[in-house]
């Protein structure tokens, strides 16, 4: 099959974060209609995650050209560009605080960003409750899009824009992401400045880090008042079964937590034992470096789905950038084979780049030098910051 032009093709885009929205937004600002296709059944289905900073050289560009930078601007807190790195005692070893004019990354609250998008969309462009489970066709198409309602579509591009464990990925990769041998608990604390104020003064009004070579935190400053924790820690995929443990069971993660951090000190360990609610467990996995593949007419991926790193402050932000690419790219070329060649040509390089720089960078998070402060590309990030 020639591969159609991009204003006369059906461009399908699986995932709803950040990413699939900006590059469906991009799109429409160019006249291409574009489908997102979710497997979540309303936008409102679950947590969106933390914090997130979204860099001048990347996520901004991005959403200039989506015309949508003075909005993110109003939402956005350049405050959070804060950043303290401590040691276990909780004493501030090193302390950044922006000017006030400041606005190279400020921060912005995932659910915040992600409502931003989808509000920018025409009517109808977000199809909920669409569980993608595989997708067949001629590599040269059209494509079947196969979700787990039992629906099928037909289209002419899919977009793998679906994160970590990408149901697009399989369509041209066989790499599969693998644990990094490090874990994220999550914890939350809301109504800090009264329920929390000791913990409010501690984080201060952006991030905060601290490690001891064996085990860190980082911690998170979120509007309306809220923090996130996220405890660092060396540990399997199984950890908390092989413990004898369950999700669920907060008192016993807790004890847990309380005997690794027991050198840390009572004010640091304030943070494992006043949060609200279970702790989450988020593993950390990564694709293997470089991740490449054959080029398809018919499908790509942008995001965590085409180079998964581990959380370091640059997942969403290349995210947006590879979705800008890519709208811009379709916007332009004669025909949609065309400009997935040009979009694929920068985006590899650039996230094998990335991701090289990045390998095995999770363990610096434990280290006691917390290497990624005043370091844009190894800064702890949200580990929800999947795209």
């Amino acid at each position: 099959m020639e591969s159609p032009e991009p204003a006369h093709s059906r461009i399908s885009i699986i995932g709803a974060g950040p990413g699939g929205l900006t590059c469906a937004r991009i799109l429409q600002q160019r006249g291409l209609a574009v489908t997102v296709y979710d497997r979540d059944p309303g936008p409102d289905a679950r947590d969106q995650g933390g914090t997130l900073d979204l860099h001048a050289d990347n996520g901004q560009i991005a959403l200039r050209e989506a015309g949508l930078l003075d909005e993110f601007f109003a939402l956005a807190r350049p405050e959070g560009q804060e950043m303290r790195q401590m040691d276990p005692a909780g004493t501030i070893t090193f302390h950044q605080v922006p000017e006030a004019d400041e606005l190279f990354k400020p921060e912005i609250d995932r659910g915040q960003l992600r409502d931003l998008l989808l509000d920018s969309l025409q009517p109808e462009t977000v199809r909920w409750g669409h569980a993608l489970e595989m997708i067949s066709g001629p590599t040269d198409g059209p494509r079947q899009l196969h979700f787990a309602d039992g629906t099928t579509i037909e289209t002419d591009l899919v977009v793998g824009a679906d994160g970590a464990f990408s149901r697009v990925r399989p369509a041209v990769s066989l790499a599969v992401p693998e644990h990094t041998g490090v874990s994220f608990l999550e914890a939350w604390f809301s109504d800090v400045e009264n329920r929390h104020p000791d913990i409010a003064e501690l984080v201060g009004m952006g991030s905060a880090a601290a490690a001891d070579g064996d085990r860190g935190l980082f911690a998170q400053r979120n509007s309306g008042n809220h923090i996130r924790v996220y405890l660092i820690r060396r540990a399997p995929v199984d950890w908390i079964t092989a413990a004898g443990l369950t999700a669920d069971g907060t008192d016993g993660i807790r004890a847990l937590l309380l005997d690794e951090y027991a050198h840390w000190s009572p004010r640091m360990r304030r943070l494992i034992t006043d949060n609200e609610g279970c702790f989450v467990d988020r593993p950390l996995f990564a694709l293997p470096v470089p991740h490449t593949w054959e080029p398809s007419p018919t499908v790509t991926l942008l995001g965590d789905a085409a180079h998964l790193m581990p959380p370091l402050g640059v997942g969403v932000n290349l995210a947006m950038l590879d979705a800008c690419e890519l709208a811009l790219a379709l916007a332009n070329a004669a025909t949609v084979g065309d400009a997935v060649r040009t979009y694929e040509k920068s985006m590899l390089p650039r996230s094998t780049e990335m991701a090289r720089a990045l390998e095995g960078a999770a363990e610096h998070l434990l280290s006691g030098d917390v290497p990624g402060f005043g370091n844009d590309n190894a800064q702890p990030d949200d580990p929800n910051d999947t795209a």
